[in-house]
């Protein structure tokens, strides 16, 4: 494995894009993920000035000057703006004054934009961009957009193809540059758990004021059990002892964090959307597998277990191409009363529809298809694509327009 700081990430060019025609970029993502290497690699390459906010000085100076120290600023990088918020008022203020391109690069480790006091702040002059942990596409040195071009009608070739352990292993490692890095389950597993740690214990307060934090790590640990399922606000609270509106704040603030997300279902009819439950899944298996203390020799006894753990790992890696595609895309999710499922469904701008199933086995059978088949009828002339992803090497037609793909493809050329 390379070095954590070595993998060049797909991003950039989109952010050398961006400070062509906006004054401000926000590159927003979970800590840890590579944001201060890559902006760091900016700064210099750009002669910009580098700036942190987890240095001690510069955040007391953030905090109690904030129009005096952007005043003192032109071409800068400010690492971490989620610790002084009250800062993007007066970079607003600045950029009120001078329009250029390209003046301000951020980076933020929660979602700023869902932050009460920082969303209108930069409206009509940010771009934000999302940097997520690595995607197997960056591990392996490719560029090309899977989603990009299934759209287009192709299914990528498998170029690093992954069976078995090698698979169960890619998706034990996840995304993060320092877990990637590591060479033993054990060490990735430490790192995993001190990096949970760490967030709760210090970054949670940068984005809420939470009284009894000792309550979110056995909230994390109920979410963790119940990845990928609808999520029951009643149900999920009941088990930590929280009332459901706790909770739904406490899932807010794992949202803010980039640990999870929530999928909206798809229904034909828009309107439909916004009353059906959403699913909840993290965005990083690597972490998730470390909440659920499941590693390979707990996948041998129990290859079950597998299943849940590599629907996130495609969720993951889904959601880091929506970052970096050409398009712009929603990943959703299909579940109806006569339980037909499509694990993610994947829509464009002008509702075409991909359908992904995902199966841990290297064998596919008949009932597999049900969810699929039931889609393309229910989207009719939407609906371009089935792709059933699975344990295997060979790419080959199921008939309607459905597919069988090796996962591997996910991260092909």
């Amino acid at each position: 494995m390379k070095k954590a700081s070595f993998y060049p990430r797909i991003i950039e060019p989109r952010i050398a894009e961006a400070q062509q025609d906006r004054p401000v970029i926000l590159l927003a993502g979970p800590r840890q993920e590579g944001k201060t290497t890559l902006v760091r690699q900016v700064a210099v390459e750009q002669n910009m000035r580098y700036l942190t906010l987890d240095d001690k000085l510069t955040l007391l100076s953030a905090r109690e000057d904030p129009v005096g120290m952007i005043r003192s600023l032109d071409r800068v990088v400010i690492d971490e703006i989620q610790r002084a918020p009250e800062l993007l008022l007066a970079i607003k203020q600045s950029v009120d004054q001078d329009r250029r391109p390209g003046r301000f690069l951020l980076t933020g480790s929660a979602n700023l934009m869902a932050m009460p006091t920082v969303a209108d702040s930069l409206a009509g002059r940010m771009e934000t961009l999302t940097l997520l942990p690595l995607s197997q596409s960056e591990i392996n040195s490719q560029t090309t957009n899977w989603i990009d071009n299934v759209f287009a009608g192709r299914i990528l070739e498998s170029t690093h193809s992954a069976v078995g352990n090698d698979l169960i292993d890619r998706v034990l490692r996840g995304g993060y540059p320092e877990a990637v890095a590591r060479a033993s389950a054990k060490r990735r597993a430490t790192w995993a758990q001190q990096y949970i740690d760490a967030l709760i214990q210090r970054d949670v307060r940068d984005i809420a004021t939470i009284e009894k934090l000792d309550q979110l790590p056995r909230f994390l640990s109920v979410l963790a059990q119940t990845a990928g399922q609808m999520c029951n606000y009643s149900q999920l609270s009941g088990q930590v002892g929280l009332d459901g509106k706790t909770a739904a704040r406490y899932i807010n603030i794992f949202e803010q964090m980039y640990l999870l997300k929530r999928i909206d279902v798809w229904a034909r009819n828009r309107l439909n959307r916004l009353v059906k439950t959403p699913k909840l899944q993290f965005v990083d298996s690597g972490l998730l597998s470390t909440l659920l203390d499941l590693n390979n020799n707990e996948i041998q006894k129990d290859r079950t277990r597998f299943g849940n753990l590599l629907e996130t790992f495609v969720f993951g890696e889904l959601l880091k191409h929506t970052t970096t595609s050409e398009a712009s895309y929603r990943l959703m999710y299909y579940r109806d009363t006569d339980k037909f499922e499509v694990d993610y469904i994947i829509e464009n701008a002008v509702g075409e529809l991909i359908g992904i199933e995902v199966k841990a086995t290297a064998s596919i059978k008949k009932r597999d298809l049900r969810g699929l088949k039931k889609l393309a009828t229910l989207a009719s002339d939407q609906f371009k694509i089935g792709i059933l992803l699975y344990d295997g090497t060979e790419t080959m037609p199921l008939g309607d327009n459905i597919w069988a793909a090796p996962l591997s493809t996910l991260w092909g050329a």
